[in-house]
């Protein structure tokens, strides 16, 4: 036997499941139940995790899974001159800001995937230039490059060596 709905309780719970709706339009349907009961305390309604995955079940709500991006690989093919690798393998630099290596990764954050540009002197191993964004472009390897001017002002004489890939 089912008791029989209170008055107010409708309006109640679909005011509660535009909010759901709401949040989860907010975060492109990206967020889950752990996300989602964080969120709902600052919009008036304190939850748990397994009520919050509750709500999102019975406001239609599913969480949208981010598509793997295929990898963007070295273009071989190209009518670009070759530099010659100056460095030849010798990867412990002999004093400060005479030689700084850099490569591109992806890192996985919790707004999605992120590609990151880095710069390491050969001598100290340490991290003289980054930048982050969204998407892979020659402009964010740039931004690593002067980052690391800017902090390092190098003499002349730096080498500087990477992969050939597309940047």
């Amino acid at each position: 036997m089912q008791r029989p709905a209170s008055a107010g309780v409708g309006a109640e719970a679909a005011a509660l499941f535009a909010r759901v709706q709401a949040l989860a339009a907010a975060t492109q349907h990206r967020s889950g139940s752990r996300r989602r009961a964080q969120q709902l305390p600052d919009a008036g309604v304190a939850v748990g995790r397994c009520k919050a995955r509750r709500l999102m079940q019975q406001a239609g709500v599913a969480v949208r899974r981010a598509r793997p991006r295929p990898p963007i690989t070295t273009n071989s093919r190209h009518g670009y001159g070759v530099a010659p690798t100056l460095l030849a393998r010798q990867l412990d630099g002999e004093r400060p800001d005479q030689g700084w290596v850099g490569d591109i990764t992806d890192v996985w954050t919790a707004e999605g995937w992120w590609d990151v540009a880095g710069l390491l002197d050969r001598y100290s191993r340490q991290g003289v230039g980054w930048a982050m964004r969204s998407r892979l472009d020659a402009i964010m390897v740039q931004e690593a490059w002067h980052l690391a001017r800017r902090r390092r002002k190098p003499s002349a004489g730096l080498r500087h060596h990477s992969e050939r890939g597309s940047q």
